[in-house]
Parts: C-alpha cells; sequence; structure tokens
C-alpha cells in the first residue's frame, strides 16, 4: 500500500483498533490456484508477537488454505470508515479554485505466513470465541454449546482454522493531513452534515483544526 508519509499510522493501539472494529477482512494470497481473496471474520490476539496475531477458519473446500500451508504468504485488508469529499467543501475553492475531488480513508494492512491447523478441540475455541465477540452485544446471545454436540463436531470437520503471526502493518489514515487547516475544517464539517452514517464516522476520525 502506497502511503505518503503525512498519512502512515504506526501507533501499535490505533492499528489494533481499527484492525477489531472491521468485522469482515479480506485475506488474500497467491499460490497454486492463483490469486484469491476471502472475507472472513478474525480474531486479533494483541499480545501474541510484535504485531499480534490473527486467528480465524476457512471452509476446508475452499482451496487458499492449501496455497497458505503450501507458504504462500497472507495479505488481511481491513477496511475503515472511508468518504468521497467533495471540492466544495474545501476553503481553497473560494480563494483559487484549483481543487479536485478525492476520497479519504483509514486501511490498515496486515502481512505474515499462516499456520493452517485441523484439530477439533483448537477449531472449537476459535469458532467459540468469534460467535461469542459477534452475539456479545445481543438481548439472547447464542453459543455455540446451543447446538447438538455431534452436529458442530460435523461442522468442525468442514473447516481448518489459522493463526497469522503478523510480520508487517501498515496503517494508512488518509483523512487531509496534507491541505490547510481552512480546507480540513471545511471538510469535517461537510461530513458532519451528511445524513449518510459512512461520511460521519469517517468525520469522527478526523481531529479538530486548530483555529487559524
Amino acid at each position: 500500500m502506497y502511503i505518503p508519509s503525512a498519512f502512515r499510522q504506526e501507533e501499535l493501539t490505533a492499528l489494533h483498533q481499527q484492525m477489531r472494529a472491521c468485522r469482515l477482512p479480506s485475506l488474500v494470497s497467491h499460490g497454486e490456484h492463483g490469486l484469491l481473496a476471502t472475507p472472513l471474520p478474525m480474531l486479533l490476539v494483541e499480545d501474541e508477537g510484535p504485531y499480534g496475531t490473527l486467528y480465524g477458519h476457512f471452509a476446508r473446500a475452499n482451496p487458499q488454505w492449501k496455497d497458505l500451508a503450501a507458504g504462500s504468504q497472507a495479505l488481511v485488508i481491513f477496511q475503515g470508515p472511508e468518504a468521497y469529499v467533495t471540492p466544495s467543501w474545501y476553503a481553497a475553492k473560494a480563494e483559487h479554485g484549483k481543487v479536485v475531488p478525492t476520497w479519504n480513508y483509514i486501511n490498515v494492512q496486515a502481512r505474515g505466513h499462516v499456520e493452517i491447523f485441523e484439530d477439533a478441540e483448537r477449531l472449537l475455541k476459535i469458532v467459540s470465541a468469534l460467535t461469542d465477540r459477534h452475539e456479545g452485544g445481543r438481548d439472547k446471545p447464542w453459543a455455540v454449546s446451543d447446538a447438538p454436540d455431534d452436529y458442530i463436531a460435523g461442522m468442525l470437520r468442514a473447516i481448518v482454522g489459522f493463526a497469522l503471526p503478523i510480520e508487517r502493518l501498515d496503517g494508512k489514515w488518509k483523512l487531509g493531513q496534507n491541505r490547510s487547516e481552512q480546507d480540513q475544517s471545511g471538510v469535517r464539517q461537510g461530513l458532519l452534515a451528511s445524513t449518510d452514517p459512512r461520511d460521519q464516522a469517517l468525520a469522527s476520525e478526523m481531529s479538530i483544526p486548530k483555529p487559524a
């Protein structure tokens, strides 16, 4: 990912926070089966390795795990808030008109080599943890243990698990930091005035520029 210095995010806490906020990252790899990408829910264990370790599982029928087991490197993309930015929000439009549209966004990318595992007990732990994470906010959360044991055992045989110790972690916070404080303020106010929750989510990530 191309990251100009003004947009580079290196604070590990911020990177991890964005990774946790992304509910369905995409795992990309290239190997014998070509270039493959699979959207997958994942767990981040922050204290395993210098950048953390990601856990998840594939359908056994998905050939991507075989490429990863053979040594292909994995790239995991965590897309954060994003929004179109109209030149109309820039103070510079009224000053000289030399402005064009852009897209602002937050994106984190993790790289590493994957360990594939098929142990039922380990798979059950991952599946249960993922379920608990996404059921946690419900009034009556469902648990893996709610299903019959023999049914869960059969479902576990249909998947393979993976652990991805992160070897490289890149973060890009493209929030208009390269523009004047007046332009940044105009963008933030424009996004906040939008009825689109995606625009408002990005506005909440922008710091409020100091008054000129």
